[in-house]
């Protein structure tokens, strides 16, 4: 559907449509972006629906982009969130590395369904990102956090859909209104 002549609305690539490359930058920015969309302070009730946008755009380039994004990208950013967070040494490291493990087995299951059933799979690899963060904060001698701190990953799952389509847009092909 256009509303604007010579503009694609903004939906999920079809199957049939041929996409083009993703430049290393691109991915390098959203990363970053992501990281700082992290680290910014918010009022205490927003953050704490706040979902891990850093593991979120994450997960979506280790199963969009598996050349360019694996374990050892998802290794160094987690390590670079440790420093920008303040926190326990290797934590988002390690939630990170087996979320983009858990990413690239689970690829090929998740690309099969539509934006909205990719969702729900994708709660619950982040539901596994915040379990392993906290499982190392508990380890480490930290309280068990409120009831809450299962309500991000369902945030980010329901942020999955529209992340999906914005991150896809660079590379959707640009159709001419030329005609012959």
């Amino acid at each position: 559907m256009r509303m604007l002549p010579g503009v694609t609305a903004l939906s999920a690539a079809r199957s049939e449509e041929i996409l083009r490359p993703i430049k290393p930058s691109f991915i390098l920015l959203t990363l970053f972006i992501a990281l700082l969309a992290n680290i910014v302070p918010l009022a205490p009730s927003a953050t704490a629906l706040r979902p891990d946008l850093l593991a979120l755009v994450l997960l979506y380039w280790c199963i969009r982009e598996p050349r360019y994004v694996g374990v050892g990208t998802a290794w160094f950013v987690g390590l670079v969130m440790d420093v920008a967070d303040a926190t326990l040494f290797g934590q988002h490291a390690l939630a990170y590395a087996v979320l983009a493990y858990a990413a690239d087995y689970f690829r090929r299951r998740v690309l099969r369904f539509p934006l909205w059933q990719q969702a729900v799979q994708v709660a619950a690899l982040l539901g596994l990102c915040a379990a392993i963060v906290l499982l190392v904060r508990i380890v480490g001698g930290a309280p068990l956090p409120r009831w809450t701190y299962a309500v991000p990953p369902v945030v980010g799952a329901l942020l999955w859909p529209l992340l999906s389509v914005l991150l896809q847009y660079p590379q959707r092909p640009t159709h001419s209104s030329t005609k012959r």
